[in-house]
């Protein structure tokens, strides 16, 4: 009998529904200004339920072109909520420039199903999501991710294993490491702790509740932070108990179990997904995104860097169309064939001081580093010590720590600050340079090289560099912390990392390299005994003396012979 052959199934149609996009986003997206004009009439479709990995719902909205013709799909997933600013700045304003947009809320947050993990979920749900996908008559095969901060972790998640689908990534002031959003050498981000942990409990719930949770925050701010001890006091300031606060801030041990698994960094060693990386010099991920960077460019995938004047709020605020631009460029590029609004090089980065954009064919610049010595009278020179004698000492005292002013934070007071109150405590050193007699820039890494003793073994060194004006006005351009815990009394050598830097110090300005024993409450305060800082109840003054061979490491090149 001859075998009956069989015409294939008719490929499912799709017709596009009605809705227009929320009221909210519609009018937050006629407020911009500086974005390019829309080239397609925007739809939406929400309330869509995909299956998890586990099976839990995960609600999610559809935006589209409402025109004929395949569009790429950019999935964008977050645990904040499908709202503003999500529903604008992703929804409408690229659908409105040709793609399909899928905004997802993770598990267990906007009414998605199951309980939400800081991390452990993300890829498994990430894979479900493009499994649904490839199941809408809609999805034409080609898929790009977007998004800032823990929507830039979810696209490494993705990234772990990547679909085939997946041709383009763009992660804006993006993590990949929990665990260095939370600690710095063993030392608590405590602000950065509390203000996630007020994000993640409260930002899927709507602008209300989440602007009233950010001002009872901003309210109790100073007494969870002195509380002692730690553990538990943040109750009151974030409306509840967060276990998995609890957890973050009580494991400062990067080796420790508990983080297994969190880091994405293995995402981007071997990725070929090409992949564009936006960050700011005062973003609270500016280190983590510079490591990203540098891993894709080992692995040789294909990427680009833009670095702005921004925090890590101001970079989708008043960095938004230079962020919208570039991202825009590079999804159309990879997942449109059209190259053409991709600039020259693989580096673009703003620099300080001068207010102008450059363009650098890689980052860091060759350079080697230069060394700048301290000396007893506070200046700041090129010329090295004969000895390592001690040179100066002050007395750091948890219970009256030495503040936090700007710098890569979370919170509104980010970013470049005059650090004169700052500059004039007494738990504070200055090593300040002589007049420039012309331009000197600092672009590339910064780091610090101390030589220190702390008569209780126990100490953190907070080193940053700052940029002195003809006026005496002092701003804070990058810095870093580092931490004496072995209990030796003898003098250690330790170097800080600081974050890099692109800087111009215009002539007649001066360098100031700051040493301090912490920035509270951005760091919890070294309790000085050895102790936890989250559940010390006793606070030791700690007597740390600098020696004369410690040195701030600036990229070569960057001063006058």
């Amino acid at each position: 009998m001859a075998s009956r052959t069989h015409d294939p199934a008719p490929a499912p149609t799709w017709t596009p529904p009605s809705g227009k996009p929320p009221l909210a986003a519609r009018m937050m997206r006629a407020t911009w200004r500086g974005l390019p004009a829309k080239r397609h009439d925007v739809g939406w479709e929400p309330g869509l339920v995909v299956p998890a990995a586990d099976g839990s719902p995960l609600i999610t909205d559809h935006y589209f072109p409402r025109d004929r013709g395949d569009f790429p799909t950019l999935l964008v997933r977050s645990p904040y909520g499908r709202g503003l600013p999500w529903s604008p700045q992703y929804g409408v304003l690229f659908a409105e420039q040709g793609f399909h947009v899928v905004l997802q809320s993770c598990r267990g947050t906007g009414g998605s199903g199951g309980e939400f993990d800081l991390w452990r979920n993300e890829p498994a749900d990430g894979r479900a999501t493009v499994a649904w996908l490839r199941r809408q008559p809609w999805f034409d095969g080609t898929l790009g991710t977007v998004g800032p901060s823990y929507l830039g972790y979810v696209q490494w998640a993705l990234a772990l294993d990547p679909p085939p689908e997946l041709k383009a990534m763009v992660v804006q002031v993006g993590l990949h490491d929990p665990y260095a959003l939370f600690h710095a050498r063993g030392a608590l981000r405590l602000e950065n702790a509390l203000a996630v942990g007020s994000g993640m409990t409260h930002q899927h719930r709507g602008a209300v509740p989440f602007l009233k949770a950010t001002l009872r925050l901003q309210r109790r701010l100073r007494g969870v932070t002195a509380a002692q001890p730690l553990r538990g006091a943040y109750a009151s300031a974030l409306g509840g108990e967060v276990p998995w606060l609890d957890d973050v801030m009580t494991h400062p041990d990067p080796e420790d179990g508990y983080w297994r698994g969190a880091s994405l960094a293995r995402a981007a060693e071997r990725s070929t997904v090409p992949t564009g990386l936006i960050t700011g010099w005062h973003d609270v991920l500016v280190d983590q995104t510079f490591e990203q960077y540098e891993r894709l460019r080992g692995a040789g995938c294909d990427t680009a860097l833009l670095v702005g004047p921004w925090t890590h709020t101001s970079a989708l605020q008043q960095g938004w169309p230079e962020v919208f631009a570039e991202s825009l460029a590079w999804l159309r590029a990879h997942l449109c064939a059209d190259p053409s609004g991709l600039r020259p090089t693989r580096v673009r980065v703003h620099v300080g001081g001068e207010d102008a954009w450059r363009d650098l064919d890689d980052w860091p610049p060759a350079a080697s580093g230069t060394a700048w010595f301290p000396t007893p009278d506070g200046h700041l020179t090129r010329q090295a010590p004969t000895d390592s004698a001690p040179l100066t000492s002050f007395r750091y005292d948890p219970a009256d720590p030495t503040p936090s002013l700007g710098g890569p934070l979370l919170s509104r007071t980010a970013g470049p600050r005059d650090n004169g109150t700052l500059e004039a405590r007494d738990d504070v050193l200055t090593f300040t340079g002589l007049p420039l007699t012309e331009p000197v820039d600092v672009v590339g890494p910064v780091s610090a090289r101390l030589a220190v003793s702390a008569d209780t073994g126990h100490a953190d060194l907070f080193v940053r560099l700052c940029d002195v004006d003809t006026t005496g006005r002092s701003v804070n351009v990058c810095d870093g912390l580092g931490r004496l815990g072995t209990g030796e009394r003898a003098p250690s050598r330790i170097s800080v990392p600081m974050s890099p830097a692109a800087h111009r110090f215009a002539a007649g300005h001066r360098l100031r390299w700051q040493v301090s024993g912490g920035a509270h409450p951005r760091y919890a305060r070294n309790p000085g005994t050895g102790e936890s800082p989250v559940d010390a109840t006793v606070f030791t003054p700690v007597r740390i003396t600098l020696h004369a061979d410690s040195a701030l490491i600036l990229p070569d090149g960057c001063a006058p012979a």
